[in-house]
């Protein structure tokens, strides 16, 4: 394959650091010299590993940073047959862009779940930790804003652990919750130039407040997003989406196995799920480890501790058993 001279350093990498991701997950050998990649091996390991490198140039056409977790996600759309999306509409998608960074979806799930923000007017983001559920939602809001699509962006979580801690908490009570909606203004920092947010504040286009400040409202013509929503009760969660207003989206973002609640008191939103799907303009996206969008330990992190707690689930069932066991004898 002949590549564009333009194109080769985009496509092998600083250092040839994605020529040596293709060469450890291809399936035929690569061997490269100048812009000309030879493949050798079977017809049919060459004709996938040719058809991998043709999606990569266009994605580094389209100017799209290649890395190598790109190259093994672009091999992963490839190979899914669930699918008609090639790697360039998935992965150079632009949402956002400022100061020449744009945010994009980075995994086909991702972009499942930005279109489906797109197609519905409730969509729930569920999935463990960075996969990009409130980062990507955050974006959508933006993007809306912006296209004037609503007007005003409303970001909202559940106190939970300031619920726990407040009286050890200095300062005035807005103080003491603001510590737990850091997450979502350093999102708005990525996305908006940073003087304009306190305008928009305190114009009251952007809104971050916690979830108590929600009841009794009923939200028009806004973007809104209620963020680790695992730690909503379940009449907390019934609340937060009859507050749905005529012109409004709502994006609900949650890990339903990082639940915070007090007293092992069930999730709002593991009932959601369990009352709500099927319903017509909901949604519910799933991420999983292999979304994770952070460091690769993060994705190795996840899956660990799902299988201990897997593990535990069976070894408690195990005991369960045992004890019932034991008591039916006794009662016999």
């Amino acid at each position: 394959m002949e590549i564009p001279h333009e194109l080769v350093v985009g496509l092998l990498g600083a250092n040839d650091v994605n020529l040596r991701t293709l060469e450890s997950q291809l399936p035929a050998d690569v061997h490269v010299r100048g812009n000309r990649i030879s493949l050798t091996g079977p017809s049919a390991d060459v004709a996938a590993s040719e058809r991998v490198i043709a999606e990569l140039v266009v994605l580094v056409r389209s100017g799209t940073p290649l890395t190598p977790d790109l190259v093994r996600e672009a091999m992963t759309i490839l190979s899914d047959t669930s699918t008609t999306d090639s790697p360039a509409q998935v992965l150079s998608l632009d949402i956002i862009a400022r100061r020449g960074k744009a945010i994009r979806p980075k995994t086909l799930n991702q972009k499942r779940y930005v279109d489906a923000i797109d197609a519905n007017t409730i969509v729930f983001g569920l999935g463990p930790a960075g996969t990009g559920k409130t980062y990507l939602a955050m974006a959508k809001a933006v993007q809306a804003l912006q296209r004037k699509e609503v007007s005003r962006i409303i970001l909202t979580r559940p106190a939970v652990e300031a619920g726990e801690r407040l009286g050890f908490l200095p300062g005035s009570l807005s103080e003491k919750i603001d510590p737990y909606l850091r997450p979502l203004y350093d999102a708005l920092h990525d996305m908006m130039d940073p003087e304009a947010i306190p305008k928009l504040m305190e114009a009251g286009v952007i809104e971050v407040a916690p979830l108590a400040y929600m009841r009794g409202r009923t939200l028009n013509d806004a973007f809104i997003i209620l963020d680790e929503a695992q730690n909503t009760t379940g009449e907390q969660m019934k609340m937060f989406l009859t507050r749905l207003g005529f012109g409004a989206k709502m994006v609900v973002t949650g890990d339903i196995t990082q639940v915070d609640l007090p007293g092992g008191a069930r999730s709002g939103l593991r009932i959601a799920t369990s009352i709500l799907e099927g319903i017509d303009d909901i949604h519910f996206a799933e991420l999983t480890s292999a979304d994770v969008v952070r460091h690769r330990l993060v994705a190795d992190i996840v899956d660990a501790y799902g299988r201990a707690e897997e593990n535990d689930g069976l070894a408690g069932n195990r005991a369960q058993r045992r004890a019932h066991g034991a008591q039916a004898g006794r009662r016999r």
